[in-house]
Formats: C-alpha cells, sequence, structure tokens
C-alpha cells in the first residue's frame, strides 16, 4: 500500500513532476492528480497501482510500509542506493 503524501515525498525526491511520472507509469496526469490528492491510502484498480509503484521502484524509489523497519519506524520513502559508477 501507498499513501498520497508518500507518493507526493516519493515524486519530490526523485525530482520529477506528476507529467514525468505519469509518463513512465503509463497512468493519465488525472490518475495521478488524484492519487495525490486522496486522503491516507491511495484507492484505486490494482492495475493502476502496480503500474505507479513499479514506475516509482524503475526510478529508485524504495517505499517503507508502516511495519517495515527502518530507524524512525511509520511511513515513509528513501532512494535506493546506486550502483557504485552510477
Amino acid at each position: 500500500m501507498i499513501t498520497a503524501a508518500q507518493l507526493r515525498a516519493a515524486r519530490a525526491l526523485a525530482g520529477i513532476d506528476q507529467r514525468r511520472l505519469a509518463e513512465a507509469s503509463g497512468l493519465s496526469v488525472p490518475t495521478i492528480q488524484r492519487m495525490e490528492s486522496s486522503e491516507g491510502v491511495i484507492r484505486g484498480n490494482v492495475d493502476s497501482l502496480m503500474k505507479l509503484i513499479a514506475a516509482l521502484d524503475a526510478i529508485g524509489i524504495v517505499l517503507i510500509g508502516e511495519d517495515a523497519t527502518s530507524s524512525e519506524g511509520g511511513r515513509g520513502v528513501r532512494l535506493k542506493r546506486q550502483p557504485a559508477g552510477s
């Protein structure tokens, strides 16, 4: 699951706008806008959510679930470590 706040933070961390995320995920800009403006966990069809998460993964975003191990706990996002020489 991904929250609207995580999505906004992930996009900001990656330095991309809604249009670029829409292109990367194969979703429309209005769909991205609706997802980002929702409250709490994003609701949508499974296919759209999977496309969104795959696009975030491809641009280097790691989603941290509520029960995932992290030093601070809670939900969040982090960038994947880049391989040496990238």
